[in-house]
C-alpha cells in the first residue's frame, strides 16, 4: 500500500514540472530549484511568443489571466522563462504585463551552471 503511494506522488509532481513549454534557458551560478504547484509558469520562445503553462496566448489575454488569477491568491507565484535566444524585449513586455496585473512575487527560470572546457 505504502508502495501504491509513494509511486502516485511521484507521478503526480512529475505531471506538475511538465506545465511549460521547452525553452533553452540561460545558465545561472545562484538558481536553485523553488517549485511549487500553485505557481504560474510563462515561457517566451526564441521568436518572442508568449505561452502559459503550455498554451500559446497574448499579452491582453496574459493580462486578463494574471489579474482574475492573483485577486484569487494575492500571493500568487509567477516563474518567467526564456529561450536564450530570446530578444530582451519579448522578456521586458512579460514582466511588464505580469507587474501591472499587481503580481509582486516574479522569478526568472535558469539553467544549471554549465562548465565549459578549453582545449
Amino acid at each position: 500500500m505504502f508502495f501504491l503511494l509513494a509511486s502516485f506522488m511521484m507521478v503526480s509532481l512529475q505531471l506538475n514540472q511538465a506545465q511549460n513549454i521547452k525553452v533553452n534557458l540561460p545558465s545561472a551560478t545562484q538558481g536553485r530549484d523553488d517549485f511549487r504547484p500553485e505557481m504560474m509558469n510563462i515561457a517566451v520562445d526564441r521568436v518572442g511568443a508568449v505561452w502559459l503553462e503550455k498554451k500559446r496566448i497574448d499579452l491582453p489575454q496574459l493580462s486578463l489571466v494574471l489579474s482574475n488569477r492573483f485577486h484569487a491568491n494575492p500571493n500568487l507565484p509567477v516563474y518567467i522563462s526564456g529561450d536564450t535566444e530570446t530578444l530582451h524585449g519579448a522578456m521586458v513586455d512579460v514582466l511588464d504585463t505580469v507587474r501591472r496585473a499587481g503580481v509582486q512575487k516574479v522569478a526568472f527560470m535558469v539553467g544549471g551552471v554549465e562548465e565549459k572546457v578549453t582545449p
